[in-house]
């Protein structure tokens, strides 16, 4: 059955996630590279908790390194109208991470995946039809999609599976945003992940607020739609009722009813208020 964790997080973050990965059954066989595509939604964020927080994902990085320290480690974004990626990665603390790593010795890099190379897809997609994708996320690989625990006009919630609308590679994204249920769902169909973190220490409702809700979590699965049903339920909201879950887990990208390990579900809910100006298409009727 799939599985999520449910950890309420101390002061240590790599605890919290060592934890978490630990009550999963570990992270299973890796190899290079090794891919984190973190929420990095906007180059100004109002209130600090819209982009995923760099040392939870350095976290994630000394856990894997721990366990195999010759990993080729690729934290990838691309550009989009809200930002440009280097420009993203400067501000929030993506670049100094690399600095960092790399002067460690360990084989940490940064990717915009605007200006990398592409390759063709098979793909027959509810959108796409054999799209061309960067090659770095074409190619065999270990993925995770570390997200944040945020509502969105446009999908309802956005978790996991939604994080992955910024390995499109073209600025103007909101050329998807028409079809962006069907999109969503192609992108993880065709990436797969092996690892979903949700940081939901602490929620934002808005894609980057205003408002912000302390829910003190973190949520893993090794699937997306268990981590992001989840996160839907610990927000107070109905996963079946959400579009683009609905259809993720209709082509086998897990279940939205999830078997729950660690923390209790009901323990951790703090209820969120619904998305203003709800776009039609996100919820089911």
């Amino acid at each position: 059955m799939d599985s999520v964790a449910i950890v309420r997080h101390d002061d240590d973050v790599r605890k919290t996630l060592g934890e978490g990965v630990r009550l999963l059954g570990g992270f299973g066989v890796l190899q290079s590279p090794f891919i984190i595509k973190p929420n990095i939604c906007a180059g100004v964020v109002k209130t600090g908790f819209a982009v995923t927080d760099v040392e939870a994902v350095e976290a994630l990085i000394s856990l894997v390194l721990k366990e195999d320290e010759n990993l080729s480690i690729k934290i990838v974004e691309s550009d989009s109208e809200s930002k440009f990626a280097e420009e993203a990665f400067e501000r929030f603390g993506y670049k100094s991470l690399e600095e960092k790593m790399r002067k460690l010795g360990f084989d940490v890099s940064l990717v915009n995946l605007s200006q990398s190379p592409t390759l063709p897809v098979k793909l027959d997609g509810l959108y796409f039809k054999n799209p061309e994708l960067p090659s770095l996320i074409a190619k065999s690989k270990c993925f995770v999609s570390f997200a944040i625990a945020k509502t969105h006009y446009l999908t309802f919630i956005t978790g996991t599976l939604k994080n992955l609308f910024g390995l499109l590679p073209r600025k103007d994204q909101s050329f998807y945003h028409a079809r962006i249920n069907e999109v969503i769902v192609d992108l993880n169909r065709l990436v797969n992940p092996d690892l979903c973190v949700v940081d939901a220490r602490v929620g934002v409702e808005g894609w980057e607020g205003p408002k912000t809700r302390r829910l003190n979590t973190f949520i893993l699965g090794k699937k997306p739609v268990c981590v992001d049903a989840t996160m839907a339920r610990m927000m107070g909201f109905n996963p079946e009722k959400i579009r683009h879950l609905v259809e993720a887990e209709n082509h086998g990208l897990g279940s939205l009813n999830p078997k729950i390990l660690g923390k209790s579900l009901q323990s951790t809910v703090v209820k969120f208020n619904s998305p203003s100006h709800l776009s039609p298409t996100a919820l089911l009727n």
